[in-house]
C-alpha cells in the first residue's frame, strides 16, 4: 500500500510541476491534501528552532482535515517535506486550493498554519510571513486572517 501511496505522490508531484497536466478527480483530491500539507509544512520550516510540538501539530490538522491512515499521514508528511525543499513560491499550491476550497475551507487552511506556528507558544516572524503571504494568495481577508489567529490563541489558552 505504502508504494502505491509513493506512486500517486510521484505523479501528484509531477503534476504540480507540470503545466497542463491533466489531473483525474482523485489526483486533484491528493494535489489538495499535498498542497496543504507542505504549507504545513513551510510554515513549520520558517522557525529556525524545528521542535515536535509544531510537528504534531502538523499531523493533527492533516489527521483532522482528510482522513488517512497514521501510515498515509506519515507519508504525506515526508512528500510534504520533500516538495516544500523544492518549491520555489506557494502558487502552486494554493491555485487548486482556490478553484476547489470553499471559503471557509480555505480560512481552516490559515487557522492551521496559526496551530503550527503557535505550537511552541513562540510565533517566529518567518513563520507570520509564511501565513500572511499564504492567506493573501488564498483570498482571505484580513480581517479572517485575524480571526483565524485569535481563535487559535484562545484555543491555546484553554
Amino acid at each position: 500500500m505504502l508504494k502505491n501511496l509513493k506512486d500517486l505522490f510521484d505523479t501528484l508531484t509531477a503534476g504540480l510541476t507540470a503545466p497542463g497536466h491533466a489531473q483525474t478527480a482523485a489526483e486533484q483530491a491528493h494535489t489538495l491534501q499535498l498542497s496543504t500539507a507542505v504549507l504545513l509544512v513551510e510554515v513549520m520550516r520558517a522557525d529556525p528552532t524545528l521542535n515536535d510540538s509544531e510537528r504534531d501539530a502538523v499531523l493533527t490538522a492533516l489527521r483532522r482535515k482528510f482522513a488517512l491512515s497514521d501510515d498515509e499521514l506519515q507519508r504525506l508528511l515526508d512528500m510534504a517535506h520533500e516538495t516544500s525543499r523544492t518549491a520555489y513560491d506557494f502558487h502552486r499550491f494554493t491555485d487548486l486550493m482556490n478553484e476547489r476550497f470553499t471559503q471557509a475551507q480555505k480560512i481552516a487552511v490559515v487557522e492551521a498554519m496559526w496551530e503550527v506556528a503557535l505550537a511552541d507558544h513562540h510565533l517566529d516572524a518567518n513563520e507570520h510571513h509564511v501565513i500572511s503571504k499564504v492567506a493573501g494568495l488564498l483570498h482571505v481577508t484580513h480581517g479572517e486572517y485575524i480571526a483565524a489567529k485569535l481563535h487559535v490563541q484562545a484555543a491555546l489558552k484553554r
